[in-house]
Protein backbone atom coordinates (compact mmCIF):
# COMPACT_ATOMS: atom_id res chain seq x y z
CA UNK A 1 0.00 0.00 0.00
CA UNK A 2 1.28 3.39 -0.66
CA UNK A 3 0.44 6.20 1.46
CA UNK A 4 -0.07 9.38 0.14
CA UNK A 5 -2.63 11.23 2.41
CA UNK A 6 -3.14 11.91 6.35
CA UNK A 7 -6.30 9.85 6.78
CA UNK A 8 -4.67 6.68 5.04
CA UNK A 9 -1.44 6.92 7.87
CA UNK A 10 -3.59 7.34 10.65
CA UNK A 11 -5.69 4.13 9.61
CA UNK A 12 -2.25 2.60 9.55
CA UNK A 13 -1.29 3.58 12.35
CA UNK A 14 -4.16 2.37 14.30
CA UNK A 15 -3.99 -1.26 12.63
CA UNK A 16 -0.26 -0.93 13.49
CA UNK A 17 -0.66 -0.68 17.23
CA UNK A 18 -2.36 -3.97 17.70
CA UNK A 19 0.59 -5.84 16.22
CA UNK A 20 3.82 -6.91 18.52
CA UNK A 21 6.23 -6.03 15.91
CA UNK A 22 6.73 -3.05 13.25
CA UNK A 23 9.58 -3.58 10.34
CA UNK A 24 11.00 -0.37 9.16
CA UNK A 25 13.12 0.87 6.76
CA UNK A 26 13.60 4.31 5.00
CA UNK A 27 15.02 5.76 1.96
CA UNK A 28 16.57 9.42 2.01
CA UNK A 29 18.88 11.49 -0.14
CA UNK A 30 22.18 13.48 1.28
CA UNK A 31 24.68 14.00 -1.33
CA UNK A 32 23.93 17.63 -1.22
CA UNK A 33 22.50 18.02 1.99
CA UNK A 34 24.26 18.20 5.58
CA UNK A 35 21.65 16.04 7.08
CA UNK A 36 19.98 13.16 5.19
CA UNK A 37 16.80 14.03 2.97
CA UNK A 38 13.53 12.20 4.02
CA UNK A 39 12.07 10.44 0.69
CA UNK A 40 10.15 7.29 1.85
CA UNK A 41 9.19 5.12 5.15
CA UNK A 42 8.56 1.39 4.61
CA UNK A 43 6.74 -0.28 7.35
CA UNK A 44 5.64 -3.60 7.62
CA UNK A 45 3.92 -6.03 10.51
CA UNK A 46 2.73 -9.51 9.75
CA UNK A 47 -0.42 -8.69 7.77
CA UNK A 48 0.96 -5.92 6.03
CA UNK A 49 3.36 -3.38 4.30
CA UNK A 50 3.08 0.21 3.11
CA UNK A 51 5.29 2.76 2.08
CA UNK A 52 4.68 6.25 3.43
CA UNK A 53 5.73 9.28 0.93
CA UNK A 54 6.96 12.28 3.31
CA UNK A 55 6.56 14.66 0.74
CA UNK A 56 2.78 14.19 0.49
CA UNK A 57 2.47 13.21 4.23
CA UNK A 58 3.53 16.21 5.88
CA UNK A 59 2.67 15.38 9.28
CA UNK A 60 4.43 12.25 10.71
CA UNK A 61 3.81 12.76 14.09
CA UNK A 62 1.16 9.71 14.33
CA UNK A 63 4.38 7.41 13.25
CA UNK A 64 6.15 9.15 15.74
CA UNK A 65 3.84 7.72 18.62
CA UNK A 66 4.27 4.27 17.16
CA UNK A 67 7.98 4.05 17.20
CA UNK A 68 7.94 5.25 21.07
CA UNK A 69 5.41 2.63 21.43
CA UNK A 70 6.89 -0.04 24.46
CA UNK A 71 4.55 -2.74 23.66
CA UNK A 72 5.84 -2.72 19.52
CA UNK A 73 9.68 -3.95 18.94
CA UNK A 74 10.65 -2.28 15.70
CA UNK A 75 12.50 -4.48 13.48
CA UNK A 76 15.52 -3.00 11.40
CA UNK A 77 18.43 -4.16 9.49
CA UNK A 78 21.55 -2.09 10.07
CA UNK A 79 19.55 0.25 12.12
CA UNK A 80 21.90 2.68 12.44
CA UNK A 81 21.37 5.80 9.84
CA UNK A 82 17.64 4.84 9.95
CA UNK A 83 17.74 5.50 13.71
CA UNK A 84 19.68 8.90 12.77
CA UNK A 85 16.83 9.60 9.86
CA UNK A 86 13.93 8.85 11.69
CA UNK A 87 15.29 11.42 15.29
CA UNK A 88 16.30 13.89 13.27
CA UNK A 89 13.01 14.31 11.31
CA UNK A 90 10.72 13.24 13.89
CA UNK A 91 12.82 14.03 17.53
CA UNK A 92 12.08 10.35 18.50
CA UNK A 93 13.92 7.93 18.78
CA UNK A 94 12.21 3.99 18.15
CA UNK A 95 12.43 1.38 20.87
CA UNK A 96 12.53 -1.37 21.33
CA UNK A 97 14.72 -2.26 18.96
CA UNK A 98 16.05 -5.41 17.04
CA UNK A 99 18.19 -5.17 14.37
CA UNK A 100 18.32 -8.21 12.16
CA UNK A 101 22.35 -7.54 11.29
CA UNK A 102 23.36 -7.29 14.86
CA UNK A 103 21.78 -10.46 15.90
CA UNK A 104 23.13 -12.38 12.86
CA UNK A 105 26.89 -11.79 14.61
CA UNK A 106 25.20 -14.52 17.26
CA UNK A 107 23.97 -16.72 14.41
CA UNK A 108 27.22 -17.30 12.56
CA UNK A 109 26.71 -15.04 9.68
CA UNK A 110 29.72 -12.37 8.99
CA UNK A 111 29.82 -9.01 10.60
CA UNK A 112 27.78 -6.35 9.12
CA UNK A 113 25.93 -9.27 6.80
CA UNK A 114 24.22 -7.18 4.33
CA UNK A 115 20.25 -7.55 3.90
CA UNK A 116 19.95 -9.25 0.61
CA UNK A 117 22.27 -12.05 1.72
CA UNK A 118 20.14 -12.40 5.02
CA UNK A 119 16.90 -13.00 2.94
CA UNK A 120 18.50 -15.42 1.09
CA UNK A 121 20.07 -17.66 4.40
CA UNK A 122 16.97 -16.78 6.10
CA UNK A 123 13.68 -16.92 3.31
CA UNK A 124 15.33 -18.27 0.12
CA UNK A 125 14.59 -15.15 -2.12
CA UNK A 126 16.74 -13.34 -4.07
CA UNK A 127 16.11 -9.43 -3.84
CA UNK A 128 15.79 -7.86 -7.27
CA UNK A 129 18.65 -4.84 -7.46
CA UNK A 130 17.40 -3.25 -10.48
CA UNK A 131 16.42 -0.20 -8.22
CA UNK A 132 19.17 0.05 -5.78
CA UNK A 133 20.51 3.06 -6.95
CA UNK A 134 17.44 5.01 -7.53
CA UNK A 135 17.01 8.74 -6.79
CA UNK A 136 13.71 8.58 -4.60
CA UNK A 137 13.19 11.98 -4.40
CA UNK A 138 11.70 12.12 -8.21
CA UNK A 139 8.15 11.69 -7.81
CA UNK A 140 6.31 9.70 -9.34
CA UNK A 141 7.60 6.77 -8.16
CA UNK A 142 6.77 3.23 -10.05
CA UNK A 143 5.12 0.23 -9.27
CA UNK A 144 8.72 -1.25 -9.34
CA UNK A 145 10.67 1.68 -6.98
CA UNK A 146 7.85 0.88 -4.65
CA UNK A 147 8.06 -3.04 -4.79
CA UNK A 148 11.77 -2.77 -4.31
CA UNK A 149 11.36 -0.79 -1.28
CA UNK A 150 8.96 -2.85 0.47
CA UNK A 151 10.83 -5.93 -0.17
CA UNK A 152 13.07 -4.11 2.23
CA UNK A 153 10.72 -4.74 5.68
CA UNK A 154 8.24 -7.49 4.50
CA UNK A 155 10.63 -10.04 4.97
CA UNK A 156 11.63 -8.91 8.33
CA UNK A 157 9.21 -9.89 10.63
CA UNK A 158 10.10 -13.38 9.06
CA UNK A 159 13.62 -13.39 10.20
CA UNK A 160 13.35 -11.94 13.52
CA UNK A 161 10.93 -14.59 14.47
CA UNK A 162 13.26 -17.34 12.92
CA UNK A 163 16.26 -15.42 14.36
CA UNK A 164 14.69 -15.17 18.28
CA UNK A 165 13.75 -18.64 18.30
CA UNK A 166 17.48 -20.10 17.66
CA UNK A 167 18.28 -17.11 19.73
CA UNK A 168 16.39 -18.57 22.27
CA UNK A 169 17.29 -21.64 22.00
CA UNK A 170 21.13 -21.55 22.68
CA UNK A 171 20.46 -18.99 25.61
CA UNK A 172 21.87 -15.42 23.60
CA UNK A 173 18.69 -13.41 23.17
CA UNK A 174 19.56 -11.45 25.99
CA UNK A 175 23.04 -11.07 25.26
CA UNK A 176 21.72 -8.23 22.52
CA UNK A 177 20.09 -6.36 24.95
CA UNK A 178 23.31 -3.81 25.87
CA UNK A 179 23.60 -3.58 22.16
CA UNK A 180 19.94 -2.73 21.50
CA UNK A 181 20.09 -0.61 24.21
CA UNK A 182 23.59 1.50 22.61
CA UNK A 183 21.21 1.89 19.59
CA UNK A 184 18.22 3.86 21.47
CA UNK A 185 20.48 6.37 23.38
CA UNK A 186 19.80 9.28 22.00
CA UNK A 187 23.68 10.52 23.00
CA UNK A 188 24.73 8.32 19.76
CA UNK A 189 22.50 10.62 17.49
CA UNK A 190 23.85 14.19 18.80
CA UNK A 191 26.67 15.99 16.97
CA UNK A 192 29.35 16.91 18.63
CA UNK A 193 30.76 19.44 16.11
CA UNK A 194 34.57 19.52 18.86
CA UNK A 195 34.58 15.27 18.22
CA UNK A 196 34.59 15.66 14.41
CA UNK A 197 38.60 16.87 13.98
CA UNK A 198 39.13 12.93 14.70
CA UNK A 199 37.72 12.16 11.62
CA UNK A 200 39.66 14.57 9.29
CA UNK A 201 41.64 12.76 6.73
CA UNK A 202 45.85 12.71 6.83
CA UNK A 203 44.73 14.38 10.50
CA UNK A 204 48.11 12.21 11.99
CA UNK A 205 50.19 14.13 10.30
CA UNK A 206 49.33 17.05 12.21
CA UNK A 207 51.31 17.68 15.47
CA UNK A 208 49.32 18.54 18.94
CA UNK A 209 49.34 22.70 18.69
CA UNK A 210 48.14 22.25 15.01
CA UNK A 211 45.50 19.77 15.97
CA UNK A 212 44.79 22.44 18.39
CA UNK A 213 44.03 24.30 15.74
CA UNK A 214 42.12 21.41 13.90
CA UNK A 215 39.62 20.83 16.48
CA UNK A 216 38.43 24.25 16.57
CA UNK A 217 38.17 24.60 12.88
CA UNK A 218 36.79 21.46 11.86
CA UNK A 219 33.96 22.21 14.69
CA UNK A 220 33.47 25.54 12.84
CA UNK A 221 32.97 24.02 9.85
CA UNK A 222 30.86 21.50 11.15
CA UNK A 223 28.52 23.94 12.24
CA UNK A 224 28.28 26.00 9.52
CA UNK A 225 27.14 22.93 7.23
CA UNK A 226 24.71 21.71 9.66
CA UNK A 227 23.25 25.27 9.41
CA UNK A 228 23.21 25.44 6.21
CA UNK A 229 22.37 22.25 5.29
CA UNK A 230 25.00 21.41 2.71
CA UNK A 231 27.79 18.73 2.88
CA UNK A 232 30.77 19.58 4.87
CA UNK A 233 33.27 19.33 2.14
CA UNK A 234 31.52 22.36 -0.04
CA UNK A 235 32.67 24.66 3.17
CA UNK A 236 36.04 23.06 3.02
CA UNK A 237 37.55 19.64 2.47
CA UNK A 238 39.09 17.62 5.03
CA UNK A 239 42.57 18.44 3.53
CA UNK A 240 42.00 22.07 3.20
CA UNK A 241 41.84 22.38 6.94
CA UNK A 242 44.74 19.87 7.84
CA UNK A 243 47.02 22.12 5.31
CA UNK A 244 45.55 25.50 6.97
CA UNK A 245 46.53 24.27 10.71
CA UNK A 246 49.84 23.04 9.17
CA UNK A 247 50.88 26.20 8.00
CA UNK A 248 49.38 28.04 11.33
CA UNK A 249 48.43 31.25 9.40
CA UNK A 250 48.08 34.62 11.16
CA UNK A 251 46.82 36.46 8.38
CA UNK A 252 44.17 35.49 5.59
CA UNK A 253 47.06 36.48 3.20
CA UNK A 254 48.52 33.01 4.61
CA UNK A 255 45.15 31.34 5.15
CA UNK A 256 44.52 31.82 1.50
CA UNK A 257 48.11 30.55 0.34
CA UNK A 258 46.70 26.61 0.96
CA UNK A 259 45.13 25.81 -2.33
CA UNK A 260 41.40 26.62 -3.05
CA UNK A 261 41.10 28.17 0.31
CA UNK A 262 40.01 31.92 -1.18
CA UNK A 263 38.06 30.57 -3.89
CA UNK A 264 35.65 28.51 -1.15
CA UNK A 265 35.52 30.98 1.90
CA UNK A 266 33.85 34.05 1.32
CA UNK A 267 35.61 37.20 3.30
CA UNK A 268 33.57 37.61 6.28
CA UNK A 269 34.20 32.66 6.25
CA UNK A 270 38.03 33.44 5.97
CA UNK A 271 37.99 36.02 9.01
CA UNK A 272 35.92 33.14 11.14
CA UNK A 273 38.18 30.16 9.70
CA UNK A 274 41.64 31.90 10.81
CA UNK A 275 39.83 33.28 14.14
CA UNK A 276 39.14 29.90 14.99
CA UNK A 277 42.80 28.65 13.78
CA UNK A 278 44.44 31.13 16.01
CA UNK A 279 42.28 30.21 19.02
CA UNK A 280 43.25 27.00 18.65
CA UNK A 281 46.96 27.55 18.26
CA UNK A 282 46.82 29.67 21.27
CA UNK A 283 45.36 27.37 23.46
CA UNK A 284 47.29 26.24 26.33
CA UNK A 285 49.22 22.84 25.98
CA UNK A 286 47.05 21.57 28.86
CA UNK A 287 44.11 21.76 26.48
CA UNK A 288 45.69 20.33 23.34
CA UNK A 289 43.57 17.47 22.63
CA UNK A 290 44.92 14.16 21.59
CA UNK A 291 44.70 11.42 19.04
CA UNK A 292 43.95 7.44 20.01
CA UNK A 293 46.77 6.12 17.87
CA UNK A 294 46.91 2.95 16.97
CA UNK A 295 50.71 1.91 17.58
CA UNK A 296 52.35 -1.30 14.88
CA UNK A 297 55.20 -3.65 15.56
CA UNK A 298 55.61 -3.03 19.57
CA UNK A 299 57.95 -5.14 21.68
CA UNK A 300 56.00 -5.10 24.52
CA UNK A 301 51.93 -5.62 23.07
CA UNK A 302 52.35 -7.98 19.61
CA UNK A 303 52.94 -10.71 22.02
CA UNK A 304 50.12 -10.47 24.74
CA UNK A 305 48.02 -9.76 21.29
CA UNK A 306 48.96 -12.78 19.70
CA UNK A 307 47.84 -14.63 23.08
CA UNK A 308 45.14 -13.24 23.11
CA UNK A 309 44.24 -13.74 19.34
CA UNK A 310 43.73 -17.47 20.20
CA UNK A 311 41.99 -17.37 23.31
CA UNK A 312 39.36 -15.67 21.19
CA UNK A 313 39.69 -17.70 18.12
CA UNK A 314 39.05 -20.76 20.57
CA UNK A 315 35.84 -19.13 21.64
CA UNK A 316 34.52 -18.05 18.20
CA UNK A 317 34.83 -21.51 16.99
CA UNK A 318 33.02 -22.77 20.18
CA UNK A 319 30.46 -20.51 19.59
CA UNK A 320 29.72 -20.17 15.74
CA UNK A 321 30.65 -17.03 15.47
CA UNK A 322 33.21 -15.02 12.92
CA UNK A 323 36.53 -13.99 14.84
CA UNK A 324 35.75 -10.74 13.30
CA UNK A 325 32.23 -10.46 15.15
CA UNK A 326 33.97 -10.62 18.25
CA UNK A 327 37.02 -8.44 17.73
CA UNK A 328 39.59 -7.09 15.42
CA UNK A 329 43.68 -6.64 16.30
CA UNK A 330 43.39 -3.35 17.18
CA UNK A 331 40.74 -4.18 19.96
CA UNK A 332 42.87 -6.75 21.46
CA UNK A 333 45.58 -3.82 21.03
CA UNK A 334 43.78 -1.43 23.05
CA UNK A 335 42.65 -3.80 25.80
CA UNK A 336 46.53 -5.36 26.49
CA UNK A 337 47.37 -1.02 26.79
CA UNK A 338 44.32 -0.88 29.28
CA UNK A 339 42.23 1.00 27.05
CA UNK A 340 38.76 -0.66 28.52
CA UNK A 341 36.26 1.91 27.51
CA UNK A 342 37.32 2.00 23.80
CA UNK A 343 36.81 -1.65 23.13
CA UNK A 344 33.53 -3.32 22.25
CA UNK A 345 34.62 -6.66 23.07
CA UNK A 346 34.31 -5.65 27.25
CA UNK A 347 30.65 -4.95 26.46
CA UNK A 348 27.63 -6.76 25.77
CA UNK A 349 27.55 -9.98 24.55
CA UNK A 350 31.12 -10.27 23.90
CA UNK A 351 32.22 -9.62 26.94
CA UNK A 352 30.22 -12.53 28.41
CA UNK A 353 31.45 -14.76 25.63
CA UNK A 354 35.26 -13.98 25.61
CA UNK A 355 35.89 -10.64 27.01
CA UNK A 356 36.05 -11.05 30.91
CA UNK A 357 38.13 -14.04 29.82
CA UNK A 358 40.71 -12.24 28.00
CA UNK A 359 41.29 -10.31 31.46
CA UNK A 360 41.25 -13.06 33.31
CA UNK A 361 44.16 -14.44 30.69
CA UNK A 362 45.97 -10.98 31.05
CA UNK A 363 46.31 -11.66 35.06
CA UNK A 364 47.34 -14.82 34.88
CA UNK A 365 44.62 -16.30 36.19
CA UNK A 366 44.10 -18.65 33.41
CA UNK A 367 46.60 -20.19 30.48
CA UNK A 368 47.01 -21.51 27.26
CA UNK A 369 48.67 -24.90 26.21
CA UNK A 370 47.95 -27.47 23.69
CA UNK A 371 46.95 -31.03 24.62
CA UNK A 372 47.28 -33.93 21.93
CA UNK A 373 47.48 -31.08 19.13
CA UNK A 374 44.84 -28.99 20.92
CA UNK A 375 44.65 -25.81 22.33
CA UNK A 376 43.29 -25.95 25.75
CA UNK A 377 42.48 -22.97 28.57
CA UNK A 378 43.38 -23.87 31.99
CA UNK A 379 41.85 -21.92 35.13
CA UNK A 380 44.88 -21.59 37.34
CA UNK A 381 42.78 -20.50 40.54
CA UNK A 382 41.39 -24.25 40.49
Amino acid sequence: MYITDQRQLKEFVSRAKTSPILAVDTEFLREKTYWPKLCLIQLATEEESVAVDPFRVKDLSALADLFVDEKIVKLFHAAGQDMELIAHEMGVIPRPVFDTQIAASLLGDTLQIGYGSLVMNECNVKLKKADSFTDWSRRPLTDSQLEYALDDVIYLPRIYHSMKARLEQLGRLSWLDPDFEELCDPERYRVDPYERFKRLKRVNQLTPRQLSAAREVAAWREEAAMKRNVPRKWILTDEQIVEVCKREPRSLDELFMVRGVSNALKTDDARRVLAACKQGLDAPEEAWPELNKAFKSEPNVDPQVDLLYSLVKVRAKEAGVAFGVLASHADLAKLVRGHYDEVDILKGWRRHLVGEELLRLMRGEIVLGIEEGVLKVTDRTR
